[in-house]
């Protein structure tokens, strides 16, 4: 039997199974009951959030056999060929491999034959940032007035790059970074379903460093899942197999930052370089840390949510809080904050966290 991806197994397939984008759903949701179908959409946000999951539930809802419903039956010939990727009037064009006006000019030709089999020609155009000046251009008056049985839906994770004259003949909808807690409910309940033996704060893990990506994380967790065949996933083990650098070692980063031990500081460092853990994440967590200390000085409370979704021990923090004055905190994270802008300029990340710690260093 074929193995299925997991992202692809579990990628949504109706409205309600979309994680996370509740406001751009019940939006979609709207305009397909009140028959108000706009003729070009745009869906923008970073990668792995659900445009092109999102594009191919609108077209299915817009190509049932059923009728124009928002909740397409799955069972008739065009739900079933449109997630096969197979139905005719469904043409989903990948700008980033295919940006020639050349390219274009194919699809724009196509589109005055009316469609084969559905109600509409549905062309998706993903990362259409990518596509060159000309085509821009030969796309502009079909995007203004296309005939009426074409729609197009457009895909973008850099909508800077977009010219306005694009975006303005489209109804833009901005798809937003999904929360870890909704990542984290999601993940527990495919390996739930999968049968996987998993901690909870190795799923908490993924989550966090999903950076709001679903399909980051369902990636991460394949990947562990792949390493770590027919045993328990721990945390541990996925610090491990991800490279991501575990609370216990940042924890004793800011111990000798505080102690000012640069000797064990530069230990810890070659350790950790040894086992390809990303130095820009050591940097950007120690600076977390700092936060939850200062925070906790502030609050004199853990109920903050920062502090409460933090994966270090709040004894641990508090410790910390208690042994240092707010201002020394303050001063130590805009030193390595103000680093972290300067990191691209170092000769390398190594040299750039080195000078930033001596300049704790000499603090007074």
């Amino acid at each position: 039997m074929q193995y299925t991806v997991l992202a692809n197994k579990w990628r949504p397939q109706i409205f309600k199974e979309v994680i996370g984008q509740e406001y751009i759903v019940q939006l979609l949701i709207n305009s397909i009951n009140l028959k108000k179908i706009h003729h070009a959409w745009l869906f923008t946000g970073i990668r792995g959030i659900g445009k092109t999951t999102l594009a191919r539930i609108l077209a299915k809802s817009l190509s049932c056999l059923k009728s124009i419903t928002t909740l397409p039956c799955r069972i008739c010939n065009n739900c079933i060929s449109i997630e096969q990727g197979k139905f005719l009037d469904f043409i989903e064009l990948d700008a980033a491999s295919r940006t020639k006006i050349e390219d274009i000019k194919i699809v724009l030709e196509s589109i005055h034959y009316t469609p084969i089999i559905g109600r509409f020609k549905i062309y998706l155009i993903d990362e259409i940032h990518m596509l060159s000046k000309h085509s821009f251009n030969a796309l502009l008056k079909t995007l203004e007035e296309p005939p009426k049985h074409v729609k197009f839906i457009l895909a973008t994770t850099e909508l800077e790059k977009l010219p306005y004259t694009i975006r303005s003949r489209c109804l833009q909808l901005h798809l937003q970074p999904i929360h870890e807690k909704k990542i984290y409910k999601f993940l527990k309940k495919i390996l739930k379903k999968e049968k996987i033996d998993i901690e909870s704060k190795a799923i908490e893990l993924l989550s966090q460093n999903s950076s709001g990506s679903i399909r980051d994380a369902i990636n991460m967790t394949e990947l562990v899942i792949a390493s770590e065949m027919h045993k328990k996933i721990t945390y541990e083990k996925v610090t491990q197999i991800l490279g991501i650098c575990h609370s216990k070692h940042i924890i004793k980063f800011v111990k000798y930052i505080l102690t000012k031990d640069l000797q064990k500081i530069f230990k810890l460092l070659d350790f950790l370089e040894n086992l390809s853990i990303s130095l820009e994440e050591i940097l950007i967590k120690i600076i977390q840390l700092f936060h939850y200390i200062a925070l906790l000085q502030v609050t004199l409370s853990n109920q903050s949510k920062s502090l409460k979704k933090s994966l270090y021990s709040i004894k641990k923090i508090y410790n910390f809080a208690k042994i240092t004055s707010f201002e020394k905190i303050q001063k130590y994270y805009t030193i390595l904050i103000n680093g972290r802008k300067n990191l691209k300029y170092a000769p390398n990340i190594r040299i750039g966290l080195e000078i930033l710690f001596l300049q704790i260093y000499h603090e007074i």
